[in-house]
């Protein structure tokens, strides 16, 4: 699904890119010198490019129009959109994606929270197709797919050809509809196989609930709702006459940094830090610090609360940014499995009317420094979930934090 922060456009960026999608177009038609005088001659401003440099682009150009058997099925367009996805992943971050027409309209399907599939948050990790987490409710959950499961053939098709891209396209489809996929799950004996029916996907946020004296808050997903849905939630556990708090984000796969920030400012006092945006040296890193709410501290008195973070491998981006300022910063336990390690920023460019490029343009760090890319976020107390306690329906994790409020 990959729908990381949707922030604002960069025109400096589409500027490039559409320059250069005219560059293509209008050189497809000219002679092969013509072509290559014009690349080098329009490259944007700090770009050093050559004639030799072009040349193998356009000799495989050509190649393909004379030899591939089945050239004239391929329309210009779409060797220029192809050649701009490379582009994009010559980068190697699986996160920075060129989406064509038909791949825009449905990365916007996601962002707007609904979309027809399986319901599974999906990325790239150790250079395999990985689940994040499926979402509540979901084909996907109800089929028995978990956070971690390794991707290795969709249908008929092996992962490792594909981009996330590539493979949600496969996996989205009408609903009511199969789709086959085979996971590899650690510790299983053999690879998995699942016949998914596909569905409509509304994406779940928040639900609450109380276990005797603690109260429960999970958070499913960092939509633009999140926080106004939360701060419904902790009035209602203030209400509650309960001082212990668990906050459950696993299986969350993030969403909107606004909203990371947001919920964590409910905990903090002002200007502490919540989380930094490290531009890698390309401009000033940004430090998003707490507005300030406080409520908890306000409301109870300094430490007249207990706070649980549940978290596993499929709390990912937005969902690791809250998770580790609470911890950091001295609020919150995090109790559970380690996250998924999905610590990057995205930016979302408008390229032409029907196509963008969701470009990573900065690494989230916690406050102590420590970059979620690199490794995800350790528990205070690690709690593996073994099958046969997924057979008897108990969730060790939750009672693990409940055990640890109660001291």
């Amino acid at each position: 699904m990959n729908k990381e922060n949707i922030p604002k456009i960069s025109y400096s960026i589409a500027g490039l890119a559409v320059v250069i999608i005219i560059f293509l177009i209008g050189s497809a038609y000219g002679e092969e010198k013509g072509k290559n005088k014009a690349l080098v001659q329009l490259a944007p401003a700090g770009v050093n490019i050559t004639n030799a440099q072009l040349e193998p682009f356009w000799k495989v150009w050509s190649v393909l129009s004379d030899k591939y058997v089945e050239a004239t099925t391929t329309d210009t367009q779409k060797r220029i959109w192809g050649a701009i996805q490379g582009l994009a992943s010559s980068q190697g971050d699986p996160y920075t994606v060129f989406f064509p027409p038909v791949e825009n309209k449905m990365f916007q399907g996601d962002i707007a929270g609904n979309f027809e599939g399986v319901g599974m948050e999906i990325a790239i990790k150790d250079k395999m197709l990985t689940v994040v987490a499926p979402l509540k409710n979901s084909p996907a959950e109800k089929a028995g797919v978990m956070p971690g499961d390794k991707i290795i053939k969709i249908e008929d098709k092996l992962a490792s050809d594909l981009g996330v891209d590539q493979a949600v396209k496969l996996i989205r489809g009408a609903s009511g509809t199969k789709v086959k996929i085979t996971f590899l799950r650690e510790g299983a004996g053999q690879p998995l196989e699942k016949s998914i029916t596909r569905g409509v996907i509304d994406i779940p946020t928040i639900e609450t609930d109380t276990k005797s004296d603690i109260y429960v808050i999970r958070l499913f997903s960092f939509t633009a709702q999140s926080p106004d849905l939360f701060r419904g939630a902790l009035k209602s556990f203030l209400q509650s006459g309960k001082s212990k708090l668990i906050i459950d984000l696993r299986g969350n796969p993030g969403g909107y940094l606004d909203a990371a920030w947001d919920i964590g400012s409910w905990f903090l006092p002002a200007g502490k830090t919540i989380v930094t945006e490290d531009f890698g040296g390309k401009g000033e890193n940004k430090v998003l610090r707490s507005k300030g709410y406080d409520v908890l501290n306000k409301y109870f008195g300094t430490n007249n609360y207990k706070v649980v973070v549940l978290v596993d491998a499929g709390s990912a981006s937005a969902a690791e940014i809250l998770a580790g300022a609470l911890q950091e910063q001295g609020v919150a336990k995090l109790v559970g499995l380690k996250t998924f390690g999905k610590g990057s920023v995205q930016e979302l460019v408008d390229i032409t009317p029907d196509t963008s490029l969701k470009v990573t343009i900065a690494r989230w760090l916690t406050p102590s420094g420590h970059n979620l890319s690199h490794d995800g976020l350790n528990p205070d107390y690690v709690v593996p979930v073994v099958q046969k306690d997924i057979d008897a329906k108990v969730d060790v994790q939750l009672n693990k934090a409940i055990e640890i409020l109660n001291k």
